[in-house]
């Protein structure tokens, strides 16, 4: 009797050893970033302004409307299937500003190609990384892209067509981050 009550005192004891232990539960993750809409209507409407003021150092340049020979070399553009508009925004706004963070970055890494090297806009690329910085909060870095070297005689025509887009693609992508920080 002594051997089974001694017996029963261990597998009480022992029994927890053999078992796993208890589940702990998991920390929550912690939050994501959220994107700081008022921020980025701010300076995205900074950028707008900032593109829409400066002066074509080449005047002859200034009645030129230009168009590439090859779109796959230009930024991505916001498109309607990128679901920037304020339904979709309202409800899901991931694809709407990774389109964004690929044009904002194809921009800054454009405005510090060898096409600009003449022509450096400092106030520029200050508000283009700054937008940059708050996007990337929520959705990451995007793969960088190296500009291929062009000819020196070409970076006056570039340097147009590169800002002519630059203004049309911040246009929108204003319209998106101020209809985002509005109360709905």
């Amino acid at each position: 009797m002594a051997l089974l009550r001694h017996l029963r005192l261990c597998l009480c004891f022992c029994l927890p050893l053999l078992l796993p232990p208890p589940a702990v539960p998991a920390p929550a993750p912690a939050p994501a970033p959220r994107t700081d809409w008022a921020a980025c209507r701010s300076l995205s409407r900074e950028l707008s302004r900032l593109v829409a003021t400066l002066k074509e150092p080449h005047r002859v340049l200034e009645e030129t409307h230009l168009s590439e020979e090859d779109p796959k070399n230009w930024p991505p553009r916001i498109r309607c299937s990128d679901a920037c508009d304020p339904s979709t925004l309202d409800t899901n706004n991931t694809r709407c500003l990774q389109r964004i963070l690929q044009g904002l970055q194809h921009y800054r890494d454009l405005l510090g190609s060898d096409i600009f090297v003449a022509r450096r806009l400092p106030r520029l690329e200050a508000a283009l990384d700054q937008l940059l910085g708050l996007v990337q909060q929520e959705h990451g870095r995007p793969p960088r892209h190296p500009m291929a070297p062009s000819e020196a005689w070409a970076h006056p025509l570039l340097q147009r067509l590169a800002l002519q887009r630059l203004q049309s693609f911040t246009a929108i992508m204003s319209r998106v981050f101020t209809h985002s920080a509005s109360p709905h």
